[in-house]
């Protein structure tokens, strides 16, 4: 019989942050087999909790799901901060425009889930914060820095989107070196017109 006392400790109940082991979970049966994948149920086997614990922190699937959106958002702010420290000025925005695209190259499924279900605006607004910083260095008189910021992550957005349902025929690192050159002759015209 299956008791408490006999499952493995790390994925017990009682191992600290249940919230946080059920996005984990959560994050890697959706990257395995895609949201259909993905349940409450799932997600518990995977914690080796029973499954009623995940209704403790979370209502439905939909509210994990959320919760799986948001940290994916954390990441990709994570990815793009790096990139953007790594570059200054154009150079810095082609790098988040290719750091975007990698994100959605390597976590696909997490990508979709981002974007096709609502999101709560704190979510995603450290990453598209980190954009806007680096679109107000860059924007003049002749381009406010929210149109700016809106063109720069539409074009990596369609681009990455593009990508992954294989309407554009780039994979590995040619996918983020497109990325780069297009967003950085984004950059590079724009400044050019508003100098």
């Amino acid at each position: 019989m299956l008791t408490v006392s006999t499952l493995d400790p790390e994925k017990s109940y009682h191992h600290g942050d249940l919230r946080a082991a059920l996005v984990a979970a959560a994050l890697d049966l959706l990257e395995a087999g895609g949201e259909a994948a993905l349940s409450l149920r799932a997600a518990a086997r995977a914690c080796g909790v029973s499954a009623m614990a995940p209704y403790r922190h979370f209502p439905g699937k939909d509210d994990l799901l959320e919760a799986v959106a948001a940290r994916g958002f954390e990441d990709l702010a994570a990815e793009l901060e790096t990139a953007d420290s790594a570059a200054s000025g154009s150079e810095a925005l082609a790098a988040q425009g290719a750091a975007y695209v990698a994100f959605a190259r390597r976590r696909p499924a997490l990508f979709r889930l981002m974007f096709m279900r609502p999101c709560r605006k704190p979510d995603a607004s450290r990453a598209y914060g980190i954009l806007e910083r680096r679109a107000a260095a860059l924007a003049g008189p002749g381009m406010p820095a929210a149109d700016l910021t809106l063109a720069a992550w539409s074009l990596v957005h369609g681009l990455a989107a593009l990508i992954l349902d294989g309407r554009v025929p780039l994979e590995g690192e040619a996918a983020e070196a497109a990325a780069r050159r297009i967003t950085l002759a984004f950059a590079t015209r724009l400044n050019a017109k508003l100098s």
